[in-house]
């Protein structure tokens, strides 16, 4: 399978995962709205499958393969986490997402060799790279929650069991974000023979990791409520940068981690 065949799986997946996320507000049976996402789910699911086989190599190399794996993994922790939390919002917010991900790929398609540069010919590749999106995916949903409880905190009626999901969610996407991060480091020494060399990729990760210890010490320690609240969209900025926005600066032209 090609780049050519995704519009034929996403199109459908999308349909799929709009009217999950449409029709959860309604009466219908909770059991046709989770079938309906899970099919979508399936569907994207079967496209990956055939695409990593038609490349003959892991699809996580471009940064238009690293958001495949985006959407995915925002349907599949928005399903699961709105199984175990009961917020519909989860449903919506993960299908919408997951669909501008897809749109993007599909108004913006980039070239998708079957060849990878020796450095990347690595067990760590895809360990590195998938916890890496696991991360992003749960610490976005982390960020759309912290805004509804700023929301509920400015009316007083802030809501226990979202700081819970919320706190979860950074600590499970934190761990991730940090064993991508090791991992990174291990594979960097047998690459290139040293663990960290503070370019701008390595530079930026380490201010979002940052961010994120200091939001779930502020949240252990309960300084602050709302300061530490606009702590998570302002550390899902820095995630972005580092995971979009550094490869546009000049000085990472040269990086190792410039996707291309």
């Amino acid at each position: 399978m090609t780049w050519n065949e995704f519009i034929w799986f996403a199109l459908p997946a999308m349909l799929l995962w709009i009217s999950a996320g449409v029709l959860v507000y309604t009466r219908l049976k909770r059991s046709v709205v989770d079938g309906i996402m899970l099919a979508g789910i399936g569907v994207f699911v079967a496209f990956m499958v055939g695409f990593w086989i038609g490349l003959e190599r892991p699809p996580l190399r471009t940064m238009g393969e690293t958001r495949l794996w985006y959407s995915l993994f925002l349907s599949v922790i928005g399903f699961l986490t709105y199984k175990r939390w009961k917020y519909n919002w989860l449903l919506s917010f993960s299908s919408l997402m997951a669909c501008v991900f897809v749109c993007i790929n599909i108004f913006k398609p980039e070239i998708h060799s079957k060849n990878l540069m020796p450095a990347l010919q690595s067990i760590w590749f895809v360990p590195h790279v998938t916890s890496y999106i696991l991360s992003y995916a749960m610490l976005g949903a982390a960020t759309i929650a912290s805004f509804i409880q700023i929301r509920k905190q400015g009316r007083g009626l802030a809501d226990q069991q979202l700081y819970h999901l919320m706190d979860n969610l950074v600590y499970a996407g934190f761990g991730f974000l940090m064993l991508g991060l090791l991992m990174g480091c291990v594979w960097a020494k047998e690459a290139w023979g040293h663990y960290w060399s503070w370019d701008p990729k390595e530079t930026w990760a380490f201010v979002t990791a940052a961010a994120y210890l200091m939001y779930i010490h502020m949240r252990l320690r309960k300084w602050h409520p709302t300061f530490t609240l606009w702590l998570l969209p302002i550390a899902f900025i820095l995630l972005m940068i580092t995971w979009i926005g550094v490869n546009y600066l000049p000085s990472a032209q040269g990086s190792v981690h410039t996707y291309s």
